[in-house]
């Protein structure tokens, strides 16, 4: 009981730390309402800069690899081990919030700092990753930097273009100090066989936590995703008049595909198969349609994501049953546009008991929890490397400028966070 009491002293000494990280990010793309650290943009340089200046305040080696990810080590010792790995991103959606991504971040450093504030010395190197671009609504791909580390972008990521500015990936990685040409032709910067684990912490989504009153949730998975960025349905534009039997609606072609989806996701679900479809984009042209024109055109953004790649295999499957289908039907053609896709994210079940161990030695109240989202760490463990996560209650939702993370439960997921790398890393 006496190194978890200390883990507990030293983790809540670190609050200033973390509540002047959190100030400091904040100054880091305010918008009005909340933050806007777009993917590669100078606002996200600027959150790197913010982390990196603790880093260095705590002693840590720096660094920063091809894809602008920022490093921040605690040496090992013996840093031939195969290091730790804990982090999250730091960009944001459009008018998102302080904490979704950036808690990851903070926790990390403040669990590196407990540790050095003990005394201790890890076994093992211990890597706080500040990782770029997990926002993929800013390129319509997943996981740029972390996938970028691990030398597993998909083949032309690079050329893809920001929804805002125009430009490429490449030239937004060159502009914020990376390498493309690096991650083109280099050796990965991080060898997924040559890693110990990795850890992130993240708000929660939906309010789970928060209904269910518990402060940290222990990640259960994480869910797969296919994409369809930009279909494209095309009927024929009619006068308003025009009897049903001669139509070809493209815009009740999108509404029943969309309903088609929406029953396979409802019987599956209650078939004890969880899963989420959303239709992102969902609209007629807006230079052509009218009042009194049958809509000739209509898109639509479709994601889909499931906890097994059967599961997900499945969905897709049906969503293109339901196309075929109704084009056939309704007459019109449907063009798919490209797909994107991101494996499941399968916690490793050593390091998540582990974590309970660490939470009920602690005090700290937690539950299971399936994330609703998408991850960084998803990437870790389509590579191979083992992977957990922890959640901190959040009352409103991410992608929100309300997001309502309480310090109180970030230290209390930082402590689980500890005391898991003192066990594994400081001889128990």
């Amino acid at each position: 009981m006496g190194r978890v009491s200390a883990i507990a002293t030293a983790v809540r000494a670190q609050r200033h730390r973390v509540e002047a990280l959190f100030e400091e990010l904040a100054r880091c793309g305010r918008t009005d309402p909340g933050f806007t650290r777009a993917s590669y943009s100078p606002e996200e340089t600027a959150a790197h800069a913010v982390v990196t200046r603790c880093a260095a305040d705590l002693g840590l080696a720096t660094d920063r690899d091809a894809a602008a990810n920022t490093t921040m080590t605690l040496p090992g010792r013996d840093r031939r081990l195969p290091p730790i790995l804990i982090g999250s991103h730091l960009d944001t959606v459009a008018h998102g919030g302080n904490f979704d991504g950036a808690a990851g971040v903070v926790a990390g450093l403040a669990a590196v700092a407990a540790i050095r504030a003990m005394g201790l010395t890890p076994a093992r190197d211990i890597t706080v990753l500040g990782i770029r671009a997990e926002e993929s609504v800013w390129f319509q791909v997943s996981y740029i930097g972390s996938r970028a580390a691990l030398g597993s972008l998909p083949d032309g990521a690079l050329d893809a273009v920001r929804i805002d500015s125009g430009l490429s990936l490449a030239a937004h990685i060159t502009r914020e100090g990376g390498d493309p040409d690096a991650l083109r032709s280099g050796p990965p910067a991080l060898d997924a066989d040559a890693l110990h684990a990795f850890l992130e912490v993240h708000i929660e989504q939906a309010p789970s936590l928060e209904e269910a009153g518990i402060p940290v949730g222990l990640c259960t998975g994480i869910p797969g995703n296919v994409r369809y960025p930009d279909v494209r349905i095309r009927g024929r534009y009619d006068h308003v008049g025009t009897p049903r039997r001669f139509r070809c609606d493209a815009a009740m072609a999108g509404a029943e595909i969309a309903l088609a989806l929406d029953r396979v996701w409802a019987d599956r679900e209650a078939a004890g198969c969880p899963m989420a479809v959303t239709f992102g984009r969902f609209h007629t042209d807006a230079a052509a349609h009218g009042l009194t024109t049958v809509p000739g055109e209509f898109r639509f953004s479709l994601d889909m994501r499931a906890y097994t790649p059967e599961a997900l295999a499945g969905l897709e499957e049906a969503f293109l049953a339901a196309v075929a289908e109704i084009a056939a039907r309704r007459r019109v053609t449907v063009a798919l546009g490209p797909r994107a896709e991101a494996g499941v994210g399968a916690v490793a079940p050593r390091i998540r008991d582990g974590l309970a161990a660490a939470a009920d030695a602690l005090g700290i109240a937690t539950r299971p929890l399936g994330s609703p989202a998408s991850h960084d760490a998803a990437a870790f463990a389509k590579a191979g490397v083992p992977m957990a996560m922890l959640f901190v209650r959040n009352a409103n939702g991410s992608h929100n400028p309300d997001e309502a993370m309480a310090i109180d439960d970030l230290l209390d997921a930082v402590a689980i966070l500890t005391a898991w790398l003192v066990e594994e890393t400081c001889g128990g």
